[in-house]
């Protein structure tokens, strides 16, 4: 009789550690999610809870999602778009100098074309 009891109690035991323990593993992404300043750690909670109804087959996702941000480098794209921002100010400043070159070579043939050949060839022999 008291082996009955035994295995009852240890029955319900386990069944209670496996309950509690499934909770606590489907937390995990939320306190990563917390850990790390998520943006969406409220959001990434709530998919938790969805999963233990899909018998965690979100889960996996869950984690990925919570260890995406990082509070130092949010995302992990700012410093890209940072180096993009530089380079299209880059491309910006380059275009103007062509430009300005453009007009002053322009201006350098017109003023070539108004001159008369003989100054013309004298000035290529000075340079």
């Amino acid at each position: 009789m008291f082996l009955d009891y035994f295995a009852l109690g240890l029955l319900f035991f386990v069944a209670i550690v496996i309950f509690y323990g499934v909770i606590a593993i489907h937390d995990i992404p939320y306190e990563i999610s917390k850990k790390r300043n998520h943006p969406h750690q409220d959001a990434i909670h709530y998919a938790g809870w969805v999963s233990l109804f899909t018998l965690h087959a979100i889960w996996p996702f869950l984690w990925i999602w919570s260890t995406l941000w990082r509070e130092d480098r949010g995302w992990g794209f700012t410093k890209i778009q940072n180096e993009q921002s530089e380079l299209h100010h880059e491309i910006g400043q380059l275009t103007e100098q062509v430009e300005k070159l453009t007009e002053k070579v322009a201006q350098l043939e017109v003023a070539q074309a108004k001159k008369p050949p003989a100054q013309a060839a004298q000035q290529g022999e000075d340079i």
